[in-house]
């Protein structure tokens, strides 16, 4: 217990620490978020995991708080889904590859003992599921952090529940090293987590959250590993139904995620941040209450129908139209085009 709040508070404090000291040369590298109207670097990512998968190590490594068998690969098959997120930010990889590395790794970690080959196969596609939500929210001040210092200690507390302390110990240095990017993400972001870190922090709470479930029932335990992902469930379903009504293409990056469309209804930056945190606590308090048996079944159920409304009431909310990459070049050199012509008339 002491080590445990040792190892948080560490996490904390290195993390904010090694945040600030990447910055520049983030910066330098070119390592940023373009997204933005100014570039912000990446380096929160990093830090977020090179500090949980460091403190859980020594963790480990001195015996204090062993992290079990199977919990160790887990830590592993995370740091890997990491570099290849870092790689997605440096070299702009297709999307399916850091999809298919992900779900690879998942494959590998996942308990098949407990959960039996389908069960496991469930578990793989959702853990690689989980973790492109969590890249799809990093595209606001505060969120992806947020969600995910939540999320993490309600798979924390099921894994304590369950007497799985290396598992508890490790998502909560995860939380801790998130709280501390959050000093430099929220509203106006100082660093981003990219998607080395949101695919790191997705893998490593949708991983442990299946351990603590294994075992368990596919049924309930689908409803809880929802309850404690929620928000990212419900930002990914609401950005595939939506670009698939708008005939979009899936894989093509537009401004439809649930932090976009609450924007368009006139929230600020930092509320939109607070509100989809609360929706986030408001899940994983009924995951955990449900794992713990404290909370009916049926409260799963709400917690869908919650989600399910907020998806269909945003589905048709205008978003900002973003041009084609063929259509705004051709449109630019048709007003160069037309620029030339009124200068030479």
């Amino acid at each position: 217990m002491l080590y445990g709040i040792a190892a948080a508070a560490a996490a904390l404090l290195l993390s904010a620490v090694l945040t600030a000291l990447l910055r520049v040369p983030a910066l330098r590298l070119g390592v940023v978020d373009r997204r933005r109207r100014r570039p912000v670097p990446l380096s929160g990512g990093v830090a977020v995991a090179v500090v949980t998968c460091l403190v859980a190590a020594v963790g480990d490594e001195s015996g204090v708080v062993p992290l079990g068998s199977g919990v160790v690969e887990t830590v592993v098959a995370a740091g890997c889904v990491a570099v290849l997120g870092l790689a997605a930010d440096v070299r702009r990889l297709r999307w399916w590859v850091p999809l298919a590395g992900t779900a690879v790794a998942a494959a590998l970690v996942v308990p098949y003992g407990e959960t039996g080959v389908v069960g496991g196969a469930l578990a793989v596609v959702w853990i690689a599921g989980v973790a492109g939500a969590f890249r799809g929210l990093d595209h606001a001040d505060g969120l992806a952090g947020g969600v995910g210092v939540v999320a993490a200690f309600g798979a924390a507390a099921c894994a304590a529940v369950e007497l799985m302390e290396g598992i508890a110990v490790l998502l909560s240095v995860l939380a801790a090293a998130l709280a501390g990017f959050l000093l430099h993400n929220w509203h106006p972001a100082r660093a981003g987590l990219g998607a080395g870190g949101s695919l790191f922090t997705g893998f490593l709470v949708a991983s442990a959250a299946v351990y603590a479930r294994a075992g368990q029932g596919i049924g309930t335990g689908a409803g809880v590993l929802f309850a404690l992902t929620a928000v990212a469930c419900a930002d990914a379903a609401l950005v595939v139904l939506g670009r698939r009504l708008a005939r979009w293409p899936v894989t093509r990056g537009r401004p439809d995620h649930l932090g976009h469309r609450l924007r368009r209804l006139g929230l600020a930056p930092r509320a939109v941040t607070v509100l989809l945190g609360a929706g986030a606590l408001g899940g994983t308090v009924v995951g955990v209450g449900v794992h713990t048996g404290a909370v009916s079944g049926e409260a799963l159920l709400w917690t869908g129908a919650v989600a399910a409304v907020v998806v269909l009431a945003l589905v048709r909310l205008p978003v900002t139209p973003v041009f084609r990459p063929r259509q705004r070049s051709s449109d630019a050199s048709s007003q160069v085009t037309g620029q030339l012509r009124v200068r030479s008339g």
